[in-house]
């Protein structure tokens, strides 16, 4: 065996040689001895044994921040079925297309009113309104009687194309009577008396008008209007108007809920007495409203432009949810061109004289105040500021029947007001209103028949299965000053008027009706020789169908 180690080894050198030759350069050529063969061995060594053992637990904490991106996953699934549940619902109140009432009463009064619709869902809608009423206190006042009749029909039909046009006439015929002369009568110890037709006043006025608008909602959130109003009024006392009234108008919604309107109006007026007058405005309107989930804000203006004279008026408001429903918050400013004409003026005193003048009332109109809701209770309170050019005044002529001439003056007026609305219990609301108004005149003494103060509340209870509606109403104004016939400024007397009234069905279309009004008898004179009715009551039918 070892002899064959010896071999294999030197075989080995004789291989390896000439290798070891050519690397080492430096070995002299010739013979190598081998000393002795390679015998490696390792000492004896004690053996160490080593137990390995866990190292000791790491109780301390440590916080690890994590830093993730979060990233919106596209998840395809098929939408769940969802099946409603029975569910007993309320029983639906039927509708009804007519409605009439017809009743009487005190002093000599009729009432008649009457309505009629037809409609077909997105196709048409068509209506007719009647009404009058009249009254006359003759036995106690001579000639205190007044009548009011109304014909009006309005009509809506809606194209396929998506757009809808309305058309709509209109009749009035009202009847006052300058019965002031028998107050005067008293104060100057006279026993003057007229004939109905030496003293009535009849206002025959018509209304037409046409729009056209978009029926549906659009594709693109754009609403549109254009639309043509006129109206032709004259009295007995050759008294003419004619107004005409262009609108044209757009908004556009921005994600539903941000909506910027523009809005171009044509007024013009045209009136006649004696000599002719008119009185024509031009408007530009736009503005843009933001809503947010906790305040809303408007921005506009309002460009008018009368007589070539350019007149530029705020439309801004701020409003923000302070406390959630419970308080908010809101200030705003506006104000416009407000036209005088006969009609407007007739119809706030219905004892003008027909010769008046038709006149702009300029106003910067600016207010602030709170509103909310807290358990059911409804309230506003609102401070404001009116600066008004050229604001309408009245105060009585000197002719034996007395009539109120126009007469126009620079105001500023504070007001102060509130609203309420209170659920006393199931059925039962209770609301009232407040205004205040402080008048800082400039030319005149005062501000000639306007009330400062006006109070009105209400109580109304709704019972027996919505079969009866009860109410009771409280108006309470303050005099309005006046100049008497020395020239001196007075105030007449404060108007107090409770009126209490119910209506109650007794079958699912006829019912009945009361209403008495003025319980405290007051008389008061809102325009100066001109007292009101006192105790007046009605009572009547009604019928649905």
């Amino acid at each position: 065996m070892k002899l064959l180690q010896n071999i294999t080894l030197a075989t080995l050198l004789a291989t390896l040689l000439p290798i070891a030759v050519l690397a080492q350069k430096d070995i002299p050529s010739g013979q190598v001895d081998v000393v002795r063969n390679f015998d490696a061995r390792l000492l004896e060594t004690e053996r160490i044994r080593v137990r390995p053992e866990l190292p000791p637990l790491d109780t301390t904490t440590r916080r690890q921040n994590y830093n993730i991106v979060g990233k919106t996953l596209d998840v395809e699934y098929l939408p769940p079925q969802i099946r409603p549940l029975s569910m007993r619902g309320e029983k639906t109140q039927p509708g009804y297309n007519g409605y009439a009432r017809l009743g009487g009463g005190f002093p000599s009064a009729l009432l008649g009113e009457a309505s009629y619709d037809l409609f077909a869902e997105d196709k048409y809608r068509f209506g007719i309104d009647l009404q009058h009423h009249s009254a006359n206190n003759t036995n106690k006042i001579e000639n205190q009687r007044f009548s009011y009749s109304k014909f009006g029909a309005n009509g809506t039909y809606y194209l396929d194309q998506g757009f809808a046009v309305n058309a709509k006439l209109g009749y009035t015929a009202d009847n006052v009577h300058f019965y002031g002369y028998n107050t005067l009568n008293d104060e100057i110890n006279s026993n003057i008396s007229f004939d109905r037709e030496d003293v009535r006043q009849r206002f025959s006025t018509f209304d037409a008008g046409v729009s056209l608008f978009n029926g549906q909602r659009t594709q693109a959130d754009f609403n549109y209007h254009a639309g043509v109003d006129f109206y032709f009024l004259q009295d007995n006392y050759a008294a003419r108007e004619n107004g005409f009234d262009l609108n044209i108008g757009a908004t556009k919604w921005f994600n539903e809920k941000h909506p910027f309107r523009i809005n171009l109006r044509t007024d013009f007026t045209s009136f006649r007495d004696t000599s002719s007058q008119s009185l024509n405005n031009f408007f530009l309107q736009p503005s843009f409203t933001f809503h947010a989930d906790a305040f809303k804000v408007k921005v506009g203006a309002n460009i008018a432009s009368h007589e070539d004279e350019f007149s530029f008026f705020p439309d801004l408001e701020l409003s923000a949810n302070i406390l959630g429903s419970l308080l908010g918050a809101f200030v705003g400013a506006e104000g416009s061109l407000q036209k005088n004409t006969f009609r407007s003026l007739s119809d706030y005193n219905p004892f003008v004289s027909s010769r008046v003048r038709v006149r702009n009332t300029n106003y910067y109109h600016y207010y602030g105040g709170i509103k909310g809701n807290f358990a059911g209770f409804d309230y506003r309170a609102q401070l404001g500021f009116k600066d008004a050019d050229n604001l309408a005044l009245f105060l009585v002529n000197e002719d034996t029947v007395p009539r109120f001439n126009v007469l126009y003056d620079t105001v500023q007026i504070f007001i102060i007001s509130g609203a309420l609305s209170f659920p006393i219990s199931k059925g039962l609301t209770l609301t009232g209103a407040v205004t205040q108004n402080f008048f800082s005149t400039s030319a005149q003494e005062k501000a000639w028949h306007l009330p400062a103060l006006t109070l009105n509340g209400g109580v109304r209870y709704t019972g027996l299965n919505g079969k009866l509606l009860a109410k009771a109403d409280l108006f309470i104004e303050n005099g309005v000053p006046y100049l008497n016939r020395e020239g001196k400024a007075a105030n007449l007397n404060a108007l107090f008027d409770v009126s209490v009234g119910a209506d109650y069905l007794f079958t699912e279309n006829i019912g009945a009706f009361i209403q008495v009004n003025n319980l405290a008898n007051n008389r008061r004179q809102r325009w100066q020789y001109y007292p009101i009715f006192g105790l007046n009551a009605m009572a009547g039918i009604t019928a649905r169908f």
